[in-house]
């Protein structure tokens, strides 16, 4: 099967003259933006200077139309001549009319336009107050020579200020329009020695152009030699058939495939090329939507991530397969993809469930066996749990038909009576209860339950085998403590088991008083923590680390497979069960038990415990 090489890469910049006439527009370029800048710079150059010298003008007039206004106004207050009023109005509105036209040329300077608005507002107070004075200065009884000591020296200190900075501002851009006169004659120079040197470098890339001219001749045809090799090499892969290849379109047929593949589905090249292989017909439906997100990611990038996926055979039968492929660079519509067989793996995994399931139900098996073993040792124990409700029952019921046959009837003590009944009748039937769960075979069940009530619960159950083996019980269960998810009669095991072997423990103990003590606590990484001390012999240190494998048993009559169903237990809970010495004696076995699960996450999606 034909498979073309992919095309060498380009090597724009080896070559010389694209790489000269690169060199060339980056200069232009340069020079094209150097000059707009240097022309932008000049502009502003200019536009500042011209605008400096408007506001200088206008400063002028300003200051001129001041004094001939101040003129006018001495002369009338001094000779009340009508003459010095129309001349005076005049250079009243020249006043107005120039410190309006300062306002609008210094608008873009912030300080100069502070200025003129502070010029303009103590010039229209100069000009009302010059404008009342004129006005009574027929009337007023205040003398015309007072009257001229007023002067515009406010006005005029404003307008100096001014235009010391404006000839300051000046003085500044024709500094800088002689500097950019400066730069235009350096950039000039600097453009004819670049010129200069690119002639130069032209020449060299010339010669140099020749040269590659000659080795790239040489390079095609060595070129030529590695892509003949390129394709033995392909066509070699590709005959050996170690996994399949296809030659496909974006239409989804199959122009090539290996005899791999050919095998791997069941179909021969005849089919191959009448176009019955194709990849909608041989894709489950199922399937078909994974494809096309495929089909997606190789328009956008090229190429695709290996997925699994299933084709059908030619026999209807289904092949697991794990897919790849990409877009050929040469052909955008068509491309490679190599498909591997994952029939033996699914098998392989398959198998692999179906142990671990064959594992599970052993344990299943082993755990409720090691429950019913517990519960018949407690049998006498649990007799006298059940026997004492029952007979608390008959108790109460004889003394409520007493009281029925008493002259008259006592209805309050019959129903107190009675009340008595249905509380021992209850605790009777919880008792049997938690016997039943304890002993029936049932599949696992997760739920959300209080540690506390179940200890509680086994405690109950374990009252009489405690006593009559002389072991006083004590318990320290926190309050408050959050509820945990899990199983309640796998965890009630464990606490029977570590209850049953505690007592067991503390039997051959005779001089010191036998002591069992359950507590419930905060773990330190979260979750809850329940532990259960005992006043036995202890533990010996060497046999710690195999207390909880299989088969390792210190009783004599132990078969060493109680603590490692509860470790199996505990860890399918996601918790961790341990041994320790107790102080000053004895043996502590404490477990760790996650909170309770998101709520948002049913019971029946939790994963199994491999214990019922």
């Amino acid at each position: 099967m034909p498979f073309a090489a992919s095309r060498p890469s380009s090597r724009w910049f080896a070559h010389p003259l694209i790489l000269g006439v690169a060199v060339l527009l980056m200069l232009v370029a340069a020079s094209g933006f150097l000059g707009v800048r240097y022309w932008q710079q000049r502009q502003a150059a200019s536009r500042a200077v011209e605008h400096s010298r408007q506001v200088l003008d206008t400063l002028d007039r300003l200051r001129a139309n001041i004094a001939d206004l101040d003129t006018e106004r001495r002369g009338y207050l001094l000779t009340l001549d009508p003459a010095y009023l129309k001349p005076y109005g005049i250079s009243d509105e020249s006043v107005r009319r120039e410190s309006e036209a300062l306002q609008a040329l210094v608008a873009d300077d912030p300080l100069q336009s502070l200025r003129a608005a502070h010029l303009a507002l103590t010039v229209a107070a100069k000009l009302r107050e010059i404008d009342e004075i004129v006005k009574t200065a027929r009337t007023s009884k205040v003398d015309p020579a007072l009257a001229t000591i007023g002067t515009m020296g406010e006005i005029r200190s404003q307008i100096d200020q001014m235009i010391d900075n404006e000839r300051f501002l000046l003085a500044d851009w024709e500094t800088r329009a002689d500097a950019l006169e400066q730069s235009k004659t350096r950039l000039i120079a600097s453009a004819v020695a670049i010129v200069t040197v690119f002639a130069g470098g032209a020449l060299a890339l010339a010669r140099l152009e020749a040269r590659r001219r000659r080795k790239a001749t040489e390079e095609n045809v060595q070129l030529h030699s590695d892509l003949e090799e390129r394709e033995k090499k392909i066509r070699h892969l590709v005959d050996a058939n170690i996994i399949g290849i296809i030659i496909w379109n974006l239409e989804g047929r199959f122009l090539e495939a290996n005899d791999a593949f050919l095998r791997m589905t069941g179909y021969d090249r005849e089919d191959l090329a009448s176009g019955r292989v194709n990849r909608t017909d041989l894709t489950p439906a199922e399937w078909r939507e994974a494809d096309q997100r495929s089909l997606a990611e190789v328009r956008a990038i090229g190429s695709t991530q290996p997925y699994e996926k299933e084709y059908f055979r030619k026999d209807g039968s289904r092949v697991p397969v794990l897919i790849g492929g990409a877009l050929f660079e040469w052909k955008r519509d068509e491309g490679v993809a190599f498909v591997v067989d994952m029939t033996d793996r699914k098998r392989a995994e398959a198998e692999a469930r179906e142990s671990e399931r064959r594992y599970r139900e052993t344990l299943m098996e082993l755990a409720h066996a090691n429950r019913v073993t517990t519960m018949g040792q407690l049998t006498a124990s649990i007799a006298h749990e059940v026997n004492q409700p029952i007979a608390a029952t008959v108790i109460n019921a004889e003394a409520a038909l007493r009281w029925l046959g008493a002259q008259p009837p006592d209805l309050e003590e019959v129903r107190e009576a009675l009340g008595l009944i249905v509380e021992d009748g209850t605790r009777a039937g919880n008792v049997i209860g938690g016997i039943r769960a304890l002993i029936k075979k049932v599949p696992p069940r997760q739920a959300c339950l209080d540690i506390n009530e179940a200890i509680r619960e086994v405690i109950a159950l374990t009252r009489g085998e405690a006593a009559k083996t002389g072991v006083s019980v004590q318990t320290d269960l926190a309050d408050g403590l959050p509820l945990i998810y899990g199983d309640r009669v796998q965890l009630q095991q464990v606490i029977l088991n570590l209850i049953i072997n505690a007592i067991e423990a503390m039997s051959g103990v005779a001089e010191t008083p036998r002591a069992l003590q359950i507590s419930t606590g905060q773990a330190e990484q979260g979750g809850v923590l329940v532990a259960v001390r005992d006043s036995g012999p202890g533990l010996d240190p060497a046999s710690v680390e195999r207390l909880f494998n299989a088969f390792y048993t210190t009783k004599s009559g132990g078969m060493g497979m109680g603590l490692a169903i509860c470790r199996s237990i505990i860890e399918a809970h996601e918790g961790q069960l341990c041994a320790s010495a107790n102080e000053p004696r004895g043996a502590v076995f404490q477990f760790t038990l996650p909170l309770q699960r998101d709520e948002g996450v049913p019971a029946e999606r939790a994963g199994p415990v491999p214990a019922a």
